[in-house]
């Protein structure tokens, strides 16, 4: 492989802004609370302290999960004969690019529930600021296939990491209460604020809205983006009632688990793995279980 690209660590950079930010914004509640019915959720201990341990255990595990990626993007990148160079001019369009496939990326760990085993870990707060940006999965090896046609297509590894990282830091300062909409033109191209609280929020008419990481120009070209209109109820459609952090990194994945154990047929099996998280079988009720012996 060429020589890797010179690039920045945006993340580690940006640690500085992340707390700094946080400490205003929690200032911010205690200078100027909200009012005991208000919807703004504001801060909870357990549940921040929550949101910091996941995004500790996240940086382990994605470390480890970065090593069979970095080898099948290598290879994958190896294999094409094309190559997209690394110049000024090319880092805006390659941002754009890996944007639109975050955007796919996105929106299958919302609809296929396998992924969003995964993904879940980042809705499951009922508080939204920003340690909720904090609140990241241990089990990200899960989003890699969606960018193979940026490598395919000559964009380098490192530069695809690097566009990756533009696009985590961009979203920490859109998970706040505390910003309201921004002007018209900003809220029609932008992910901001206003937009991912709907992303949040766990009413059905929110549910699935407003996937864009960067942009939100894709979730109005691909019909899932959903205004702001009524307050915003956060987390799940139901809620895991628990701060322990290993828990609500797997409680998703165990829940399948207990659905396959259950399950009736290969159908009902496949439908528990890759259809949407809500998914039930057209037939419920009792029946014979699926014998998982007699298919080994």
């Amino acid at each position: 492989m060429p020589s890797v690209p010179n690039l920045p660590d945006v993340v580690l950079w940006s640690i500085p802004a992340f707390l700094l930010l946080t400490v205003l914004e929690m200032v911010s509640y205690r200078l100027r609370p909200e009012e005991p019915d208000s919807p703004v959720a504001g801060y909870e201990t357990k549940d921040a302290a929550t949101s910091l341990s996941m995004g500790l255990g996240s940086l382990f595990f994605d470390a480890l999960w970065k090593i069979p990626i970095v080898a099948i993007y290598s290879a994958a990148y190896e294999l094409t004969p094309l190559r997209i160079p690394v110049e000024w001019w090319t880092l805006l369009p390659m941002l754009l690019a890996q944007d639109f496939f975050y955007y796919w990326s996105h929106r299958g760990h919302h609809v296929i529930r396998i992924l969003w085993a995964c993904h879940v870990v980042h809705h499951s707060s009922r508080k939204f600021n920003l340690t909720t940006a904090l609140r990241q999965p241990w089990t990200s090896l899960t989003g890699w296939p969606f960018y193979l046609p940026l490598i395919a297509l000559g964009m380098h590894p490192a530069v695809l990491a690097f566009c990756h990282s533009v696009n985590l830091v961009y979203q920490f300062w859109i998970h706040t209460e505390r910003i309201g909409r921004l002007p018209g033109p900003v809220e029609a191209v932008f992910n901001t604020p206003s937009h991912h609280r709907v992303h949040h929020a766990s009413q059905g008419s929110y549910l699935d809205r407003n996937f864009g990481g960067i942009l939100i120009v894709w979730d109005r070209l691909f019909g899932s983006f959903a205004p702001e209109t009524e307050p915003c109820v956060y987390g799940l459609t139901k809620n895991i009632d628990t701060y322990n952090p290993l828990r609500v990194a797997t409680h998703e994945y165990a829940a399948i688990a207990r659905d396959l154990r259950a399950a009736r047929d290969w159908r009902e099996a496949a439908g528990r793995l890759f259809r949407g998280p809500g998914w039930q079988p057209r037939v419920p009720g009792p029946g014979p279980v699926f014998d998982w012996s007699k298919a080994m």
